[in-house]
Order: C-alpha cells, then structure tokens, then sequence
C-alpha cells in the first residue's frame, strides 16, 4: 500500500492542490491578528520602584508578541525550527500536501491523529485566529495560509511567526524566550541553545526545562539530529551540541506581587508606554511574604490560614509592601485578595473617637468608668464586656487606649456625640465601606461593628502619622496630592504619644509582648467576636504598617487574638524596615505641650508633691489641682455612684475603698437598665423568670407590679408581662427605671 502511494503520490496531490487554489480566492479575508501585526505593541513590563520588573502583560491595544527584524533571527534558529516544524517550509506554498496525505493516511489506518501536517504558515493563521479544532477548521486554515503566502514572503512569514508562537513560563516569541531562558538576544543563541528553545512549542508545559529538564534535553537531541539527517549540520557539531550543558539563566521574577500588580493595573488607567514603574519596593515585598509564611506556620493547629500586609509611606502614601494571601497560587481562596477583603476590625477603630475626645478638650488624664455598663437600645440591652471579662474601675484615657478596654471606649463615643459622629470621622479619613444612615450604627461601631478594608484602615492610621492630613494611598507614582486636613495635628500627636507608651500598656500587654519593639512605635491591635480576625497597626514617622490574620472563609480561629496572630508579623515587619532604614525617630512634639504630675483616680494635680504619676497636656488643656470635694476626710478619693456596683465585686482592689460618697448622693439604678425589654421564653415554668435588681446609694427596692423577693443578700424580681416601674430609694431620694416585659 505504501509503494502504490509512493508511485501515485504526484498526481493525488493535483486534486488537492486544485482544490486549495479554489478555497484561496482573492475574497477570503486574512484574520485581523495578522493584517494588524503592524500595529501591535510589545508587553508591558510593570516594575517596582527600583526598576525590577514584577510581572510582563500583554499590551491593551494588540497582541502579546515582540517583532522580530530579519537580523535578529539567526541561522541556527531558523534550520531548529524548521526541523522542529516543516522541513519543507521554503518549498511549498502554504500547505504541505506530502504531510497532509501522510497525515490523513495514519488518521485513517490507527483511527486517530498520529501526527499533524500544519505548517508554520498555518500555525501563523491559526494564532491569529483560533477556531474550534475540525475538518472544517483545517480546511479554512489550509486555504487562509495559501492566501497569506501570496501576501507575505516566507521571510516575513516566518519573522511573524517566531515573534508571536508560546514558549512556555509567559515567553512569548523568540526575544522573550532567549531573554527568558538564556538572558541573551536571539542572535547570540547557540546551536545547542537554539534547539532547545524550538523544540518548546511543541508543548511548552510537558517540555519546561525549568521543571522537565531531561524532556526538553531528549527534545532537543532528536532537533539536533532531524538538521544532521536533512544536511543543515554537521554530525561534530551536533555531537557538540548535544553535550553542550544547559545553563539556563535565573528565573525572572515575572509574577512577584501578584494581587498588587492587579491593584496597579486598575489604579493606573490605559498604559503610556511599554515600561510603568509603581510604588512597590520589591526587597521589602519578598521579605513581608516570608514573614508571613513563617509567623502562619508558628501558628500551625490554630487554624489561622490566611494573612495580609500593607506598608505606606506615609509622605506620600506610597503603597511599600502589599501582600494579599500567603500564595497567590493556592487553590480555593489564594486569589482573594485581604487588603481589601472586608472584614470586622474590633478594637482597632477606638483610637479614632479618642482623636476627636481629644480635638473636644479632653485629656490623656481624664477618668472614665470602667465598671458594668447597661445601655437599652432597639434590639435589646447593649452589655459591652472586656476582653478578659474584668472591671478596672476609675482608668485614665491613656490606660484606656493604650490597654484597649471596650466599656471606657463606649463611655469616650458617648462624650463625643456618639456613634454618628464617629462615623463621619471614619469617613471622612477613606472608610467608606461605614456609609449609610448613621442609625444603623450603634454604640458597638467603636468596638468594630462594621466592616473596613486593611487598606483603607492602615491608610487612616497613617493619616494620624501625618498629624492629621489624609492623603489617598496609591499604587503607581504620580504628581504629590496635597490631600486634605481632617483632624488637629496636636490631637494626632496625642493618640500617637499613647499607642507608643509601654508602660501604659503594659497594663494589658506586659512589657514583653510582640508590641514591645526596639524602637519606640505606636501600636494598636484589634480582635473581632469570635476570633474570626486579627488586626495589628503600627506606624512612625516614616512608614504605616497595617496586619491582617485569619481565614478567608470566615470560620474562626482557636483563641488568637490580634497580639498573638497579627501583633508578630507586624513586629517582623517594622524590625525589618529599621534594618533596611534605620529608626524613624520621634514624632515631633506640638507647640504648646506641657507636662504635670496628675493624681490617676481624679486627673487633677496632686496636693502633695511625688504623688501620682506624669502626664502630657495639649495646649490650653492643664489640669486644675484637687480641691476639698475630691477626697474625704481620711484623705480617700471620692467615688460617684456609677462605681457602687465595682467596689462590692472582686474586681475592686483590696482592701477595697469605701464609695465616700456623701449620704445625700442620689440612688442609681444600675440594672435593670431603663427602657430595656425583657423577652420570656414561652415554654418556661411561672416564676422561674426573674432578674436582679443592682444599684448604688439605696437600699429599698419597690415595684407596684411586680413582686420583688430578698434571695441571699440580693432583691430579684419575678418577671410577668407588661410595663414595669421599679424604684430604689434611699437618703439621697429614690430613683426609677420602667422596664417592658413580652413573651416570645
């Protein structure tokens, strides 16, 4: 059968030729990829502030290929290629007949494809113009390569063709790949080089020599001996080429910041050139993702998953460091991106209602209560908590802050108007995801009752950086924004004095935690309910570092809290920005600070000199000193009653301090809380239902509705529907508080 092919091969081909001239009339248009090759643009390369390129794309407007002039190709590559792809490239015109008859042929005998019969002029048609692959596309393509070789000669195809084919690992076309795989132009490869790379289209996956460096070699061993047997090299200098060794270049880092790179490329609109430098340091990106890694393997059996970072310059808002996932490449969630995931920040919105306390003339040595906390509100009674479930009593606002306590936070959002006008504050320094009418905000919103992103977060603090002008965070370099002022420069000072005072909040912390630093930074964490995030920020002078810890898929981890999770990486990060830059320093002091040793249960300055402790003062703000009223006459500080309930629990300090609150103090309710509702379970036993009544500078408790009972020193009162008045009386007078009661 296969001598009668031989002896018939000529005139078979004559049907088909025929038919191929008649496919190839002069209407059949040419696919555009191929008439717009004029017009096509080289790959854009995205680097990092210093030059190093971070990922190569293609341009907007045309197709990803780099062309060729005919000096670029040398000769070695040409025969490789050829002998790779169609020996007979320079002899037919578009269509090798004697490849498509053995093709069809083995097709027909095995009932599969065993070999292809496409020539480099189809596959250039076929680049230009993928299509679904059948007979009827070989047909198509068959004809277009007939037409494109009475538009082209095979110089040009061939140029055209090698300018644009895959090489593997994002090569595309032969500058590429010889840059790529040997750091050389085209005209410098090798035979040994030269064979290697025309041998990769062919499956550039299966054939990577990076990873499959014996398929490739065995690709190009059988190249070299396909230009020995067709005459195009010598046996010696294939034999040399052969045992040539391979000495591929180092790996280009050309998918480094893979969820920056995206950011960049929205951020920096249609391209401008072939070249577009951004922001990111590319040292400092690596070591932020090994940093990462390494503090996410520390937490191993804690189910902490996935970590974000973000590094600003806070002269400029810079974006330094951006690291979305611990591996972009990881299945599932690798792709999500936490800088602007949003997430529950918990307590690392407080220092912002501290900022505006401070802009409204309140003081580092202010007091405040932390001690049980009812609020009513419209979907119940909001009972703030801290972390470690203790009351602390009377605490100073830099305690407060710096140690992270929730009640006194509440306490500071109430002074300052409350959770409407804290969410402007958030607004107004980028947290644009808390929009929408304030009423859906309540007091929780200064414990993290809202969804931020890290981004936007570490933007906010680096605003306090800036002593108060916020600034856009940007991700490709451009004319310096001015920005805007949103909060007083002595007022910023202030919050960052405190978040950078160990001893304030060594209280909390310890003076041995990650947050302990070599180098005197302000530091805030943060921690949503039920452990589902870690937050950790820091900033100085110079840089903003903000810190995400979790699980992308919301299920919280095993006891981490932001000091345990975030704080570490956090901590590694800012140590690595003092080695790779030195310390930032001090933020610079506001004009008009002065300092006083203030008592830390009244704020006020001691009577006797040596005692209580140093405070700083903005302008306009020093205390007064303590007065008759302050203390009793055994020289104790005087409580108010917001405090009754604290000092009878074991929270007081022992041994514990009498209320000295004069005998005609008012009585305070301190539960129930007024206009709360209570909610009885239907299926409940009568009677079973009951709460206990507390309060402060009374003894008698009454209800004209409800039956009260006295159980072990405590008055409780048994719970029956409807609305309930419930009054505490005592030398002072009485006070009431009218509760409502519902079954479910």
């Amino acid at each position: 059968m296969k001598a009668w092919l031989r002896r018939r091969r000529a005139w078979l081909a004559l049907p088909l030729w025929a038919l191929m001239g008649w496919l190839a009339v002069g209407w059949l248009p040419l696919p555009d990829g191929i008439l717009d090759e004029a017009r096509a643009r080289p790959s854009i390369d995205w680097t990092d502030r210093h030059g190093q390129t971070l990922r190569t794309t293609p341009a907007p407007d045309g197709p990803w290929r780099l062309p060729l002039s005919e000096e670029d190709v040398p000769d070695c590559v040409v025969r490789c290629t050829l002998a790779a792809e169609d020996a007979r490239f320079f002899r037919h015109p578009g269509v090798d007949p004697l490849a498509t008859l053995r093709a069809a042929w083995q097709w027909a005998r095995h009932g599969r494809v065993v070999s292809g019969a496409s020539t480099i002029t189809q596959q250039r048609v076929k680049l230009a113009h993928p299509r679904p692959r059948t007979l009827r596309t070989k047909v198509v393509e068959a004809a277009l390569a007939l037409r494109l070789e009475r538009e082209w000669d095979k110089q040009r195809i061939l140029r055209s063709y090698l300018s644009c084919i895959d090489y593997g690992n994002q090569a595309e076309g032969l500058a590429a790949a010889a840059r790529h795989y040997f750091g050389k132009a085209p005209r410098d490869l090798s035979w040994a080089e030269a064979a290697l790379i025309a041998g990769l289209p062919q499956a550039p996956s299966r054939l990577n020599p990076r990873l499959h460096p014996d398929r490739a070699r065995a690709r190009q061993a059988w190249i070299l001996g396909r230009c020995v047997a067709l005459g195009w090299l010598d046996a010696e200098d294939a034999s040399r080429a052969m045992h040539e060794p391979l000495r591929l270049a180092p790996a280009r880092k050309r998918w480094a910041a893979p969820h920056f790179v995206e950011v960049a490329r929205a951020q920096a609109g249609p391209p401008s050139g072939e070249r577009i430098q951004t922001t990111l340091d590319l040292g400092l990106q690596e070591a932020c993702e090994d940093i990462v890694r390494s503090r996410l393997a520390a937490l191993h059996g804690r189910h902490v998953e996935d970590a974000a970072v973000i590094v600003l310059a806070n002269d400029s808002g810079d974006v330094w460091a951006w690291v979305g996932s611990p591996d972009w490449s990881r299945a599932g969630n690798g792709q999500v991106d936490g800088v602007l995931a949003r997430r529950s920040p918990g307590s690392a919105l407080k220092p912002f209602a501290y900022l505006r306390a401070f802009e409204d003339g309140a003081t580092a040595a202010d007091v405040v209560p932390d001690v049980p906390m009812r609020v009513a509100t419209d979907t119940g009674v909001f009972e703030p908590r801290n972390y470690d479930g203790r009351f602390r009593g009377p605490v100073s606002l830099r305690e407060a802050l710096a140690g992270s306590l929730n009640i006194p936070a509440v306490h500071v959002l109430q002074r300052i108007g409350g959770p409407a006008r804290l969410r402007g504050t958030l607004m107004d320094l980028g947290l644009e995801t808390v929009s929408g009418e304030a009423g859906r905000h309540g007091l929780g919103l200064v414990l993290g009752d809202v969804e931020v992103r890290l981004a936007d977060l570490a933007n906010a603090y680096a605003t306090i950086a800036r002593m108060g002008r916020w600034l856009p965070w940007r991700a490709t370099p451009g004319p310096a924004s001015q920005g805007k002022v949103v909060a007083r420069s002595d007022a910023c000072w202030l919050v960052a004095d405190i978040l950078s005072d160990p001893l304030a909040r060594a209280g909390q912390f310890g003076l041995h935690s990650p947050l302990a630093l070599p180098s005197r930074t302000a530091c805030k964490t943060g921690t949503s309910t039920g452990f589902r995030d870690n937050w950790a920020f820091g900033f100085n002078p110079r840089f903003t570092v903000g810190v995400w810890a979790g699980n992308f898929d919301g299920s919280p981890m095993k006891d981490v809290s932001g000091v345990t999770g975030a704080a570490p990486i956090l901590a590694d990060i800012l140590g690595e920005l003092d080695r790779r830059f030195g310390p930032a320093g001090l933020f610079a002091e506001p004009h008009g600070l002065q300092r006083a040793r203030v008592e830390p249960w009244t704020g006020r300055r001691p009577g006797s000199p040596g005692v209580g402790r140093d405070e700083v003062f903005l302008a306009g703000t020093f205390p007064s000193e303590e007065t008759a009223q302050d203390r009793d006459d055994a020289g104790r500080v005087r409580l108010g009653p917001v405090y009754g309930e604290w000092l009878s629990s074991p929270d007081a300090p022992l041994p514990r301090p009498s209320p000295s609150v004069p005998k005609a103090t008012p009585p305070v309710i301190t539960s129930p809380v007024a206009g709360a509702t209570y909610i009885l379970d239907g299926d409940a036993s009568p009677g079973t239902e009951r709460i206990v009544l507390k309060g402060f500078a009374g003894a008698n408790w009454s209800s004209p509705t409800l039956p009260l009972q006295a159980v072990a020193g405590e008055t409780e009162a048994h719970l029956i529907p409807g609305r309930h008045r419930i009054v505490l009386s005592g030398p002072g007078g009485e006070a009431e508080a009218w509760i409502w009661v519902r079954r479910r």
